[in-house]
């Protein structure tokens, strides 16, 4: 195979894709799930005919849904049997996307762990309250992106699997 296969191409974009969508789950702005879905649709769609490939754009769609109904309901429903308000994660995404900004790298994380802290703080009104609640909203975020980063890895496999049989 020479790159300029058409084939050859279309399975670097969607490999491309897939790996854009893998890094997503931890860089603001890149859609994540998205991203993998579409290197699959791609190669799906340009790579070639057959009924293999549609199969696995399948459960590659199933995944992806799957994936995103479980990347919010799981954490979420974490969070309110916490207890932890909508607004307290709502400043933590607005703090970790400034502090991205600010300081590159851990700037995310340390906005979001600050924004989530600074908000229960101000609600609970003592820091021995707050602190809990703020490891929940942590603990959920970092199980929302677990379950995004193996839904990804799923769908890389499957395309994997789907490269290697069609």
């Amino acid at each position: 195979m020479s790159l300029s296969d058409s084939t050859t191409v279309v399975s670097v974009v969607a490999a491309l894709a897939i790996l854009a969508g893998l890094a997503g789950v931890v860089l603001p702005g890149l859609p994540a799930l998205p991203l993998c879905w579409g290197g699959v649709l791609v190669w799906t769609l340009f790579g070639g005919a057959g009924l293999g490939r549609w199969l696995v754009l399948a459960a590659a769609t199933g995944v992806a849904v799957g994936g995103t109904v479980v990347k919010y309901a799981w954490p979420g429903r974490n969070l309110k049997r916490a207890g932890v308000p909508t607004s307290s994660l709502l400043a933590g995404a607005v703090l970790g996307l400034v502090g991205f900004f600010v300081i590159p790298v851990v700037g995310l994380v340390i906005g979001f762990i600050g924004g989530i802290f600074a908000m229960e703080r101000l609600r609970l009104g003592d820091t021995r309250l707050a602190w809990p609640a703020t490891k929940q909203a942590v603990a959920a975020a970092g199980l929302s992106m677990l379950v995004e980063f193996l839904s990804g890895m799923v769908i890389g496999a499957l395309w994997v699997a789907g490269l290697v049989l069609t």
